[in-house]
This record gives structure tokens, C-alpha cells and sequence, in this order.
């Protein structure tokens, strides 16, 4: 018997990211959807980005998370389009972000916020972070460095 969709959506959410674990790919808003075709489970991913080193570990994850829970054929799908955005990021992810330590994109690309004190005052030390979509910034007021997750 196969599991309904809700339920595969449920143990995705439960898939970290490898780059940053404390983020699921759902909450990441790379799993772009999910349905069956006959007795394989076809999961469409976009990555955050088109050159992103994670994907294939990301599509493996997937479909050890999927045999686990005793689906024996799963299928990734990569779609590249449309490209990924940080509008994809659910608000429980942002939030997961910035318990983290990162800073959540703002709306409107707006300045990054320090997700340790929440100040406002900060300034951007490099565009390049520990990964391609992060930038590095620091806070002036508690002087701690900090990523900030790219608006892309």
C-alpha cells in the first residue's frame, strides 16, 4: 500500500539540508512536488542554485529517507525551472535560520539583521559566506560575525 501524499511531505520535512541541518528541504523550498507514477515516487527538486554541490547528496538523503520508511522506488526529478528563490524559504525555516545563527533573507533584499542580538546594526564584511548563499556580515552593536542567507 502506498503512503499518501501528505504523509511523503511529512517525511521530507524531516530530510535536513546537508549544508545547513537544522533546515529541512521542504522548509528550504527545494521539494517542488510530490506524486506518484504507478509504483514509483517521483520528487521534483530545484536547487538553490544551478551549480549547488549539495544536490546529489540532497537527492540521496531523499531517497534514503524514502527506502527507510518503506518506499522502494523513488525518482528524483531535478527542476531547474523556475529557478529556486529565498521567497520559497517557509517562515518556520526563516526562523530555524536565525535560531541557528544565520540571518534569514529580508524582504525586498533589506539589510541583514544580527540573529544573535536582532540589531539592525551590521555591515557586510565579504558577499561570500561558508557557502555560495550566504553572505559574511557583523554586528556593530554586540560585534559578532554572522552569515546572511543571500536573497536570490
Amino acid at each position: 500500500m502506498q503512503p499518501d501524499i501528505a504523509q511523503i511531505w511529512d517525511w521530507l520535512d524531516q530530510v535536513p539540508d546537508p549544508e545547513i541541518p537544522v533546515i529541512s528541504v521542504v522548509d528550504l523550498g527545494i521539494v517542488r512536488g510530490v506524486e506518484w507514477n504507478g509504483d514509483t515516487l517521483e520528487v521534483a527538486v530545484t536547487p538553490t542554485y544551478s551549480g549547488c554541490p549539495a544536490t546529489s547528496i540532497i537527492s540521496l538523503d531523499i531517497e534514503t529517507a524514502m527506502i527507510d520508511r518503506g518506499v522502494a522506488k523513488t525518482r528524483i526529478k531535478t527542476q531547474l525551472s523556475p529557478p529556486w528563490t529565498t521567497d520559497w524559504l517557509s517562515d518556520k525555516g526563516k526562523a530555524k535560520l536565525e535560531d541557528y545563527g544565520i540571518a534569514p533573507p529580508r524582504p525586498a533584499g533589506g539589510p541583514a539583521r544580527c540573529p544573535r542580538c536582532k540589531s539592525q546594526n551590521v555591515s557586510r564584511i565579504s558577499q561570500f559566506g561558508s557557502t555560495p548563499c550566504k553572505a559574511q556580515w557583523r554586528c556593530t552593536d554586540c560585534l559578532e560575525p554572522f552569515d546572511y542567507f543571500k536573497c536570490i
